[in-house]
């Protein structure tokens, strides 16, 4: 069954308490204000197999894309585990986090891919239909991505998630079971829930969007949600790895720590954040080919706390 990894805006914040101390209630009683300390968040291991050691991700192009918006989200893909040297901090540094979760680190490699520009299975598409896609390319150590165009509109896009994994069998005998993915382009759909902070959200403060690193609201809130559901699928491929909560719906990864994008992070203000001097883009990891790309956070097993690139 899907897990979806909605990267909604989260409006959270902190509760004050006032006590009284000694005397009962009554108006000279002396009083303290004091913020209620939020428990560690823990992501639980439920003790399943995660995907670990050298993965391929292969990708179905669903809809149409242009060459930039392709490039763009490949040069993602192969910064994921990327040897080239980058400026700090980069993708790369961002995935290793991953490798701190049991079983060690794992490799991406860009695998094969499929361009279906016909809209085959038609503009709306189910789960099931998102599997099928998925199916359409190799299994064995990989994660299938689907990725949908600006007009398409999967089953549940906008209204509860941004993007989604789960697994599935496959195989002559359905006995392979495999991880797949989908991240839809909210450029025209819902770019206040789906592609902030570079769009003014539908909810909260209305504070100015950032700009794009690569001048695509669309795209750069795609690999946001990519490197979402990337992260998901390794830590919890199969619905018993990490995660917080119900195992539909529960907190991984990276959707434990929404909407935060740097240091000094809150609700409706995504952090501190490195912006570039000749756009004025804002982002926080470098890429390969001076890839710039905005990362979420992610939760580190070490600290069991959100874990920043700047």
């Amino acid at each position: 069954m899907a897990k979806f990894d909605s990267h909604f805006i989260t409006l959270v914040s902190f509760l004050l308490i006032i006590f009284y101390i000694g005397l009962p209630c009554s108006a000279t009683a002396p009083r303290k204000l004091a913020l209620v300390q939020p428990q560690p968040l823990v992501l639980k291991y439920h003790n399943g197999p995660l995907l670990k050691g050298n993965l391929t991700v292969n990708l179905i192009w669903y809809g149409k894309f242009s060459s930039i918006q392709r490039s763009i989200i490949i040069d993602f893909i192969q910064s994921l585990s990327s040897k080239s040297r980058t400026s700090h901090p980069s993708v790369s540094s961002w995935w290793e986090i991953t490798g701190r979760y049991k079983g060690g680190p794992c490799t991406i490699t860009l695998g094969k891919q499929i361009f279906d520009q016909s809209y085959s299975l038609g503009k709306v598409l189910t789960p099931s239909q998102l599997v099928v896609l998925s199916s359409k390319l190799p299994h064995r150590n990989a994660i299938n991505v689907v990725l949908t165009s600006a007009d398409v509109a999967p089953d549940s896009f906008c209204m509860s998630s941004c993007g989604a994994h789960g697994s599935d069998l496959a195989g002559k005998h359905k006995k392979i079971r495999f991880a797949y993915a989908w991240v839809g382009n909210p450029e025209k759909q819902c770019p206040g829930q789906c592609a902030w902070p570079f769009h003014q959200p539908i909810y909260g403060p209305q504070s100015p969007p950032l700009i794009a690193p690569n001048g695509d609201v669309g795209v750069d809130g795609m690999i946001m949600n990519l490197a979402t559901v990337l992260a998901g699928a390794v830590t919890n491929p199969f619905d018993n790895g990490y995660f917080q909560g119900p195992v539909d719906g529960g907190l991984e990864a990276v959707s434990a720590c929404t909407g935060m994008f740097g240091s000094g992070s809150y609700p409706g203000y995504p952090g501190k954040l490195l912006v570039d001097r000749d756009s004025g883009a804002s982002f926080n990891a470098y890429g390969i080919r001076g890839r710039k790309y905005l990362l979420p956070a992610m939760w580190d097993p070490k600290t069991s706390a959100c874990k920043t690139l700047v």
